[in-house]
């Protein structure tokens, strides 16, 4: 379970680094970056983006600490409900991927009750939705998304290396990691690819460690100016 999951972690190390290479047999030609630079910025936004939870429920998959995510739950469908916020502030993430990303706070009434955190690379992308319950943690809903081709592979690429597809972002596979904290403890944790059994301890000390890691670097990049 814990080696699984790391590979994952390890593998979307990979995939934001800015490199592509492919063995021999493989669709895809190896191309160093100084070669050929590619913004996100060339293809439509609404395509691109992984869109942020909106007005939906976090849907029990199990029994396990039922009456305890209860409250975590409710909030993440109480604040992903917010249609109107008192401050919307968004800031660079710089130095974490191969092609950028973007963090954005949302506050109501001089509270910061989510933030989302985007990384985008050559290979995929990465979304995660911070919910916060009286000041502290509560939820974090990791989402990735690893691309079927390259960011760059178009129907020109996709016919001179005498391939069948090219990118589309619909073709996405895609890993949801959903986090529940109790007062800022990482209590449980659910991954879309595993069979939904509880987690050992060690990956939830791992885990809790990660998101309260980028969660304070969250928090710090919001009080720069």
């Amino acid at each position: 379970m814990i080696m699984k999951n790391i590979f994952f972690r390890f593998l979307m190390i990979i995939l934001f680094s800015g490199h592509f290479t492919q063995a021999k047999n493989n669709a895809f030609p190896t191309i160093e970056p100084s070669v050929l630079t590619i913004s996100l910025h060339f293809l439509p936004a609404d395509t691109i983006k992984i869109k942020e939870s909106f007005n939906t429920e976090d849907i029990a998959v199990n029994e396990f600490l039922t009456d305890r995510l209860k409250p975590i739950r409710a909030n993440f469908k109480r604040i992903n409900s917010i249609t109107k916020w008192s401050s919307v502030k968004k800031k660079d993430i710089e130095g974490e991927s191969a092609e950028g990303g973007e963090a954005t706070f949302y506050e109501n009434k001089g509270h910061l009750e989510k933030m989302t955190a985007r990384l985008y690379g050559e290979m995929g992308q990465v979304l995660t939705e911070y919910y916060l319950l009286n000041g502290k943690l509560s939820f974090v809903f990791e989402k990735i998304y690893t691309y079927n081709r390259p960011l760059f592979y178009n129907e020109k690429a996709m016919k001179e290396n005498n391939d069948t597809e090219a990118f589309d972002f619909e073709k996405s596979e895609i890993e949801e990691n959903r986090n529940y904290f109790e007062k800022g403890k990482l209590i449980h944790t659910i991954n879309s690819l595993d069979c939904g059994a509880p987690f050992s301890s060690d990956y939830i000390d791992e885990e809790q460690k990660r998101f309260s890691e980028s969660f304070q670097r969250l928090l710090k990049l919001r009080n720069e100016k």
